[in-house]
């Protein structure tokens, strides 16, 4: 009977093999249909659209469509598997576009229609991309071919390097290494390298590390990918998590040194072979919570081949961001360069980012207490989020002037504090030195009696 079937037939599954990673020929198809076929389809899934404002149609399960290339007409069917469960897993579903054409027009749809879907499906992706916040989900648990490792939302942070409480200099050359890093894909195939760049942010609470994400994403139209270590139950875990990004994105791992049990314990086993016992028993908790400590087998080997082993080659056009408040506990292996190419101290507010935050805040270029701003915070440390939340207007009654005194308050409250501190720990010092010198003068005594 096949023999006389004139028809030919071609699947285009979702996930193939092992179920790493979503097909892009399918994404490309999904696409494709979503534009130029749904006209002719009776039954549709809706979505919101790039703008959050108008609904996107696709083909829904089990639909079929028929399209049209250079006069011949072929027929798509979306359609799924459904693998029977005796257990408790779930139900495992395979989504899967089928083709049907006839065969005499073999030679065409194979070389060119398909290209021609496969192309016009990923300019239709890039025109309607909505760039995503993506987290890893806790909860995975079961092998689906429908669930994701990640869970999203819209990426709809506002924050720009324009908007950055940072030196116009710093600002500039942060911009500029970032600009040539998504430029450079022949560079990097040319040096052998993966096209991927690691950047280090580090600095105090409130100097803007998050804020700086936000703005790199924003400059490069990447989502970003959030990954929170302390969910992540094991090296093998955290491979199949770096394989479901895509490129064109930044993946975060934010306050790195709260994360896993990563500062240094090598270098300190090295240092002090006298405690080898108590450095094992450390090395087997990776985690610093101990509720949480059983439940991760998270490594420092790991979480470096996570960076740059043979797995991040996957992919490309991603940048690796790690953030601290205490580079000086991580383990040097983990920042060297190679791994965080780049790193990024972000410190307290100076003067220029202070005129950042003015002109944002209160849309002003010059004051006659910025004089007086300026001194004090030659004279102080203050971050910008500190500057920032003194420069918010609290009623509708507050002005430029009223922003501005506040902030001068603020900085003399912390120069006080500061002045303070110092008299204190001046007098605790000379107090221990005064006891040192009594014990001598006693120990002396001692031996002379």
């Amino acid at each position: 009977m096949s023999f006389f079937y004139p028809y030919i037939k071609i699947s285009i599954h979702e996930y193939t093999g092992d179920r790493l990673k979503r097909s892009e020929a399918y994404a490309a198809v999904e696409a494709y249909l979503s534009v130029n076929s749904t006209k002719f389809a009776k039954r549709l899934k809706a979505e919101m659209g790039k703008d959050c404002s108008n609904l996107v149609l696709s083909m829904d399960e089990y639909e079929r469509v028929t399209d049209e290339f250079r006069g011949v007409k072929v027929w798509w069917v979306s359609s799924k598997l459904v693998s029977p469960s005796q257990s408790m897993y779930p139900q495992q579903e395979r989504r899967y576009y089928k083709l049907t054409f006839h065969k005499s027009h073999r030679e065409m749809i194979t070389e060119a229609y398909l290209q021609h879907v496969v192309r016009e499906g990923k300019e239709i992706r890039v025109r309607n991309r909505q760039r995503k916040l993506y987290t890893n989900s806790p909860g995975y648990k079961w092998p689906s071919y429908k669930q994701t490792m990640w869970s999203h939302i819209v990426f709809e942070h506002p924050a720009t390097f324009e908007t950055m409480a940072l030196e116009p200099e710093k600002k500039k050359e942060i911009i500029e290494d970032l600009v040539t890093f998504s430029k450079s894909k022949d560079f990097y195939a040319r040096i052998g390298k993966a096209w991927k760049r690691g950047y280090l942010l580090y600095g105090p609470p409130g100097t803007g590390k998050s804020t700086m994400i936000a703005a790199m994403a924003n400059l490069l139209n990447y989502d970003v990918y959030d990954l929170e270590l302390t969910a992540v139950k094991d090296n093998t875990e955290l491979r199949k998590l770096l394989i479901e990004t895509t490129s064109k994105s930044i993946i975060v791992i934010e306050d790195i040194d709260c994360s896993l049990d990563l500062t240094g314990q090598r270098k300190k086993k090295a240092e002090k072979s006298s405690d080898d016992e108590k450095e094992k028993s450390e090395k087997e908790i990776p985690r610093k919570d101990l509720k949480e400590e059983a439940s991760s087998k998270v490594t420092l080997s790991g979480l470096l081949n996570f960076i740059d082993g043979l797995w991040s080659a996957c992919g490309g056009e991603r940048l690796i961001v790690f953030t601290t408040n205490y580079v000086e506990k991580l383990d040097p292996a983990l920042i060297r360069r190679g791994r965080m190419d780049k790193h990024i101290e972000l410190s307290y507010c100076s003067f220029e980012a202070f005129k950042v935050l003015a002109r944002n805040y209160l849309k002003l270029k010059a004051h006659p207490l910025f004089g007086k701003i300026e001194r004090l915070m030659k004279e102080t440390k203050i971050t910008p989020a500190d500057v920032a939340e003194n420069l918010m207007p609290k009623s509708p009654l507050d002005n430029a002037e009223t922003c501005l005194s506040n902030l001068i308050q603020a900085l003399e409250e912390v120069k006080e504090a500061e002045a303070f501190k110092t008299e204190k720990e001046e007098e605790a010092a000379a107090c221990d030195d005064n006891l040192r010198k009594k014990q001598l003068r006693r120990k002396a005594e001692e031996e002379a009696a």
